[in-house]
């Protein structure tokens, strides 16, 4: 299977260190060149990490007839989106409200970081949520409690 990351996700995996997740569940993970160099940028949190985990993952793409309704994306998003579409990817992981809503509006199957965190939860790729869910609390990641406290709930913890 093969996922396509938006920013923000990764940035959250890395906060709590879980990029290597990915591996664990997607047989590929992919960026677009506009992701990696938003999330590579020296003062984000885990620049270096995603710098050295991105390496090989990323592709580059002309957005031209791809996206409908994303006037209101960055471009991360947008190259997201169409990067999903031109690999005919399984997944386009995104936490954004409104880049969800427009790949959803585009048929795109969607998951967020607290997904894929939920997802190796259940698959045991990780033994617990909590510590990773805390660190995220603590972090500048922009998740609210209620939703956080939601992803506990999901796998009972």
């Amino acid at each position: 299977m093969i996922i396509v990351a938006d920013a923000s996700p990764l940035v959250a995996l890395a906060i709590c260190d879980c990029l290597d997740v990915l591996e664990k569940l997607f047989d590929e993970v992919k960026v677009s060149q506009t992701v990696y160099d938003e999330v590579t940028v020296g003062n984000k949190p885990g620049s270096d990490k995603l710098a050295t985990y991105l390496r090989g993952k990323i592709v580059e793409l002309n957005l031209d007839n791809y996206i409908i309704g994303g006037d209101s994306l960055d471009k991360g998003e947008l190259t997201s989106i169409a990067l999903y579409k031109h690999l005919q990817a399984d997944y386009l992981l995104i936490d954004e409200k409104a880049g969800r809503k427009v790949a959803k509006l585009n048929h795109v199957k969607i998951i967020g970081s607290l997904g894929v965190l939920i997802e190796a939860k259940r698959k045991g790729v990780i033994l617990s949520l909590k510590p990773q869910i805390e660190i995220l609390r603590l972090s500048k990641a922009h998740f609210s409690d209620d939703l956080l406290d939601y992803a506990l709930a999901a796998v009972g913890e």
